[in-house]
């Protein structure tokens, strides 16, 4: 179903419909879904308007015309009209291109520049379910549906970027970076992380993004240390591993990124190997550890920023 930006309702007995405006996303077109809900009716034509009643209405001339058709008791001011059949079912009867029975829905194109050009929506319809047999029906006041709220990107305690993973899963030579590493204000999702790595590293031939074999995102646990102390473990969400010949830029990156997260890698990621992760906390609790002669030098990266 649509997005609808606008929902018109109209119900009296033996008939019911609904009305939903949109624009098509891709052709750019303006259409109405007139939805019907009960009963049964031949839409031959609609009529359309703003709430300004002012200047001239437009009208279709015979039995398309809607005369007589009041909003509140007021006479309602037209600014577009479209015929769409006479009247009468003939040999098709219900299967009338036009007539739409309960459960069905007849797409129209609107002739406007803007939703916004639409505050009344009319139809004019016969061979109806209703007592009288035709209407010249009126609705106002539509429901306007909030538009959903984007998703935000996921944010992680830690990533770790894994230049050399180890038979036990852990990262043996890589940069782990927290959120609290990250620019002031920034968000800690996982393109904040690649900017701030590339921005960081991006020179550095040992380090850069085409040298990261895997990158693992943790979250941080609460625990306690060998003194009963309060800690935090990163415990291992998931890891994207790079492709043959490794990532090729950041972007790649985000890109592989944003395919495992389609993948659902969120929505159940398990922990690496039990090794690996005892390795991680070690390297995060270790206030003594210092890199190896092969590791990046200190003066390179943020003080609280981890070498492995």
């Amino acid at each position: 179903m649509p997005d609808y930006t606008k929902i018109f309702t109209y119900e009296v007995e033996g008939l019911s419909y609904t009305v939903g405006l949109y624009q098509d996303p891709d052709t750019g077109d303006f259409l109405a879904d007139i939805s019907v809900l009960e009963g049964g009716m031949d839409v031959n034509a609609i009529y359309f308007g703003d709430d300004d009643f002012s200047g001239s209405s437009e009208s279709l001339g015979g039995p398309l015309n809607m005369n007589g058709a009041r909003l509140d008791g007021d006479q309602v001011q037209w600014d577009g009209a479209t015929a769409l059949s006479r009247p009468g079912l003939g040999r098709d009867g219900t299967d009338k291109e036009t007539y739409v029975a309960e459960g069905d829905t007849l797409t129209v194109e609107l002739d406007i520049d803007s939703l916004d050009e639409v505050d009344v929506f009319g139809i004019r319809a016969t061979s109806t379910t209703t007592p009288e047999g035709s209407i010249k029906a009126v609705s106002d006041d539509p429901e306007e549906p909030e538009e959903p709220e984007e998703p935000e990107d996921p944010t992680f305690d830690k990533i770790g970027f894994g230049v050399e993973i180890g038979d036990n899963g852990g990262i043996e030579n890589g940069i782990f970076l927290m959120a609290d590493d990250l620019p002031d204000g920034e968000e800690a999702s996982f393109e904040s992380y690649v900017d701030f790595y590339d921005s960081t590293f991006g020179d550095d031939p040992d380090y850069n993004v085409t040298q990261v074999e895997s990158v693992i995102f943790y979250e941080l646990l609460p625990g306690t240390d060998e003194n009963g102390d309060p800690i935090e473990i990163p415990q291992e969400l998931f890891r994207i591993d790079a492709p043959e010949g490794g990532f090729q830029d950041a972007d790649a990156m985000l890109a592989a990124y944003d395919d495992a997260i389609a993948d659902g890698a969120l929505d159940g990621a398990q922990s690496g190997a039990e090794a690996g992760l005892e390795l991680m906390a070690a390297l995060s609790l270790d206030d003594d550890f210092a890199p190896d002669s092969s590791a990046q030098d200190d003066s390179m990266v943020e003080d609280d920023m981890e070498i492995a």
